[in-house]
């Protein structure tokens, strides 16, 4: 989608949406604002029309069709957004009326993915959730879009560019399904690597700017771009952390997450989806200053649902609490840790959270082992966490971290 003509231009933007109350429309039309600024628009106006279902051929009435044609000219409108999936007939109808370029929330948000994209497998997705999308949209214009073939075995009436460009996109799609089952594979095969290696995952997720990266940035400092922008992480980060108890986990950062979220995406993004959901720990992050945080965490908290992760802790983070009043949120959330990852404050009670729902139960001890034992020491390095040694006369004192079972193998060894 160009969003700027050659001379730099920002594209001024029109939002339309229809409001047949099966969703909180007003809602969704200030999240597209967002959107259309993250995309690099100016959304100047916006046209709302009540309907009990959208009309088939142009979306809007007639009647609110003419209106926007007029605010089209008196604002010098480049672009039309309409707030829903259009099909290829409404597309070309309502282009044909207003002479205006027009997409839908779909093509937008897939717009945006495609400008945030940097790893090889998040580029591949994003262009095969395009693919996905354009291939049944594919209009062609009858006689005009034909063309004959020019050589040896091409001659006669040859194909329409519409069925060599429906073709062209499924050969590359193929292309992409295979490429993306590689990266899958190899990420499935480390995923394997860290399971065997006893190493605890614990993923953030939640509905996009809720601070997911920069919460990201207070643990680890993992230098994630963080900005004020819907989106402005696509491609997942991992990071080790290290807790107060000396365990160390591996902080995996995901894609925010929007209402109406097209199915497309959603499939397409599954693999890195199911990374979090395979994750020992989920940290569900909200920014609790946002009038529509109850509905972003039922956002979240429905995909989760879908990927079957009923059985993992989730930890429910209000991000963002330096925006807000002492005691504004509880009525809304039974249990959760509140936190303010710019500032970092309740840090250390959500470090605590988080240990607290380790998949096993950790012991932070002190040991004097006699050099005869020295053997338990290795064994301590495999099964659990070796944070120092130091070599006495009666032995080896050592400070680590383990689990019940070594613990009562180990606890003689203990410092009183």
């Amino acid at each position: 989608m160009e969003l700027k003509s050659n001379e730099e231009k920002i594209a001024r933007a029109l939002l339309v949406s229809v409001d047949t109350e099966e969703y909180d429309a007003q809602a969704s039309l200030a999240e597209l604002f967002e959107l259309v600024e993250s995309a690099g628009a100016e959304p100047v106006f916006s046209v709302t029309q009540n309907l009990n279902k959208p009309e088939t051929a142009t979306y809007v009435g007639t009647g609110k069709l003419a209106e926007i044609t007029d605010i089209c000219v008196a604002q010098d409108i480049d672009i039309l957004v309409f707030d829903s999936e259009l099909t290829p007939t409404q597309i070309k109808n309502i282009e044909a009326q207003t002479d205006v370029r027009v997409i839908d929330r779909t093509t937008l948000i897939l717009d945006i993915f495609a400008q945030r994209a940097r790893s090889k497998e998040g580029k591949i997705q994003v262009e095969l959730a395009q693919l996905k999308y354009m291939l049944p949209r594919l209009t062609g214009k009858g006689i005009a879009m034909s063309r004959l073939g020019g050589g040896i075995g091409t001659r006669g009436p040859g194909e329409t560019k519409l069925e060599t460009d429906r073709r062209h996109i499924r050969r590359r799609m193929e292309t992409l399904k295979e490429e993306l089952s590689d990266v899958e594979k190899h990420r499935t095969m480390l995923r394997k690597r860290r399971e065997k290696d006893g190493i605890i995952t614990c993923a953030i997720v939640g509905y996009t700017n809720a601070g997911k990266s920069t919460l990201m940035n207070c643990l680890t400092n993992a230098g994630v771009l963080a900005q004020d922008k819907l989106f402005a992480t696509l491609d997942p980060t991992s990071r080790a952390l290290k807790l107060p108890s000396g365990v160390t986990v591996m902080l995996i950062d995901t894609v925010g997450l929007v209402r109406r979220l097209p199915h497309h995406l959603v499939e397409a993004f599954r693999s890195t989806l199911e990374e979090a959901a395979q994750s020992d720990i989920i940290l569900n992050v909200c920014d609790a200053s946002s009038e529509e945080s109850r509905t972003h965490m039922q956002v979240t908290t429905d995909l989760l649902e879908s990927l079957g992760c009923g059985e993992t802790p989730i930890i429910t983070v209000l991000n963002k609490c330096d925006l807000i009043q002492d005691g504004t949120i509880a009525q809304d959330f039974k249990s959760y840790v509140r936190i303010s990852a710019k500032y970092g404050s309740g840090i250390d009670e959500l470090l605590k959270t988080i240990e607290d729902n380790l998949p096993v139960r950790l012991k932070r001890v002190k040991l004097l082992i006699p050099f005869a034992d020295a053997g338990v020491i290795n064994e301590i390095r495999v099964k659990g966490t070796l944070i120092c040694e130091d070599y006495v006369a009666e032995g080896v004192e050592i400070e680590a971290v383990v689990d019940e079972a070594l613990y009562a193998k180990v606890n003689k060894f203990e410092e009183k």
